[in-house]
């Protein structure tokens, strides 16, 4: 995959990653003067739905577009109940920034569809009728793309079509975007795509998207590349392998003999504290060159069985994104939710002795866990290498692997409680964490543990693949370009 490109209004920088070059743009407040330029003849974009990303990505454009004379308008269905939520942060039927979903389309030039993927899969032929010809449609999600696949259907040949995909969720898109406005350069990474091109201006347009956003750094992908690792990676580290690993991890910690808080320290607070601020920060190598001896001999142990035992399943979820089974399944639930909405895990033993550490931190800070560690880095290590032998460009599987797991989920984890994250993300992602999550559970406290106990040889060739990774040389060079800041969750 050519991961390169060229931009009539940005200045494009190119790095090589493992011996791939890769272009992006360096995003920034001092880029804004250029957006007008980038989409000119745009008069409206229509921000469609007001969900996770919407109520960021229609803040941060307007605030980004303030006085170039291009509106942003939010369009939502007839009696939402997001219409009051559009309205208390300034957008009003009254000056016309607010309005029925349809008929923002038919008056948008730009139309970002920001609505659940059940929605999209459900109301695309409205949607796809109302399109302006010659205007362009955004996503931010590939999603749709895998549907029309599954559907035999396919965009309207009469409009661009592309795709700005933030590394974080919405919160974390507004508030990075309103630390940037003191220390510039603070925000979320985005790729971005282009499917469909007919003017020859999709890709200033899509970088022009990002970076009123606030993006930091745009790379490349394409949709279909984006929606496979998206929808893996969420199912994998970002969201379900987080939740069942430490499940399992509290469980064998409180059978070990540790109390109830000292577990979820262990298990939990470990990795969405200290291991996700070394990663963040330092890069994971570090965190295990941080280890001592005999925590490093404690981390190879559990890399080496928990490696073994999460692979298949990062394996098998990535069979069933590609085959659009998982797809298919996000669809059918859409139906099913409407009768009888998802409940929450959070009542759960393990998640009320989570409320009750984080109301005392301060009292038992955790520390970087060196079982915990290398069970967390395994399964991400994991996640890693089928991206890598499936294809993806390098910033990708960074991204979607390790960037927004510690610069934006495991941070909201820390602050609100995993069992928050699984109960308050999309609903693609929920679903995804809830069917995913007991399967890496099972995998770690069937395989990994009982093989850890049995005092198994650790796979030496496993651990040595693990500290000579070209992963590590990537992260190196994309740390330059974290978010300025860290997020501030509020």
């Amino acid at each position: 995959m050519d991961n390169t490109f060229t931009s009539k209004i940005f200045s494009v920088e190119t790095l090589a990653l493992d011996g791939r070059k890769e272009s992006f743009v360096r995003g920034g407040r001092n880029l804004f003067p250029l957006l007008p330029k980038a989409l000119a003849g745009i008069q409206q974009i229509g921000v469609i739905g007001w969900g996770s990303q919407g109520p960021a990505q229609a803040q941060n454009l307007r605030e980004s577009l303030e006085g170039s004379g291009i509106r942003v308008v939010v369009g939502l269905r007839a009696g939402s109940s997001s219409m009051d939520n559009a309205r208390k942060v300034g957008f009003t039927e009254a000056d016309g920034t607010l309005g029925e979903m349809l008929d923002v389309i038919a008056k948008s030039d730009l139309t970002l569809v920001l609505i659940a993927d059940a929605a999209v899969a459900e109301l695309y032929p409205k949607i796809f009728q109302k399109l302006k010809p010659g205007s362009t449609l955004g996503l931010s999600h590939g999603f749709l793309l895998g549907h029309l696949g599954n559907v035999g259907d396919k965009f309207p040949a009469n409009v661009n079509v592309i795709a700005v995909c933030p590394k974080g969720m919405g919160p974390s898109v507004r508030r990075l975007y309103e630390q940037g406005r003191e220390v510039n350069g603070a925000g979320i990474n985005t790729s971005f795509a282009v499917e469909q091109d007919i003017d020859g201006r999709a890709t200033d347009i899509a970088l022009a998207w990002s970076v009123g956003l606030g993006a930091p750094y745009t790379f490349k992908t394409t949709m279909r590349q984006e929606y496979l690792s998206d929808i893996y990676g969420e199912r994998g580290i970002l969201l379900g392998a987080v939740h069942g690993m430490v499940e399992s991890l509290y469980r064998r910690y409180v059978a070990e003999g540790q109390s109830e808080e000292e577990a979820f320290v262990n298990a939990c607070e470990a990795v969405t504290g200290p291991i996700s601020n070394t990663i963040s920060h330092d890069g994971i190598l570090a965190l295990y060159e941080k280890l001592s001896a005999t925590e490093r001999e404690e981390f190879d142990r559990a890399y080496s069985a928990a490696y073994a035992a999460t692979r298949p399943v990062m394996e098998e979820i990535y069979e069933e994104v590609e085959s659009g089974n998982e797809l298919r399944s996000v669809v059918m639930a859409g139906k099913r939710l409407q009768k009888q909405p998802m409940p929450g895990i959070e009542g759960s033993r393990m998640w009320q002795v989570g409320k009750t550490v984080r109301a005392n931190r301060g009292k038992r800070p955790a520390e970087t866990h060196a079982f915990t560690a290398g069970v967390f880095i395994a399964t991400m290590m994991a996640q890693v290498d089928v991206l890598i032998e499936r294809g993806h460009p390098y910033s990708e599987i960074a991204n979607e692997s390790v960037i927004e797991a510690v610069d934006s989920l495991l941070p909201y984890m820390h602050a609100r409680g995993v069992s928050y994250m699984i109960d308050n993300c999309s609903t693609t992602a929920r679903l995804g964490a809830r069917k995913w999550g007991p399967r890496f559970d099972a995998n770690l406290s069937q395989l990994a543990y009982p093989d850890v106990d049995a005092k198994k040889p650790v796979d030496d060739k496993l651990v040595a693949a693990f500290r000579d990774h070209p992963i590590h040389g990537v992260l190196k060079k994309l740390s330059a370009m974290r978010p300025a800041v860290d997020i501030a969750v509020v």
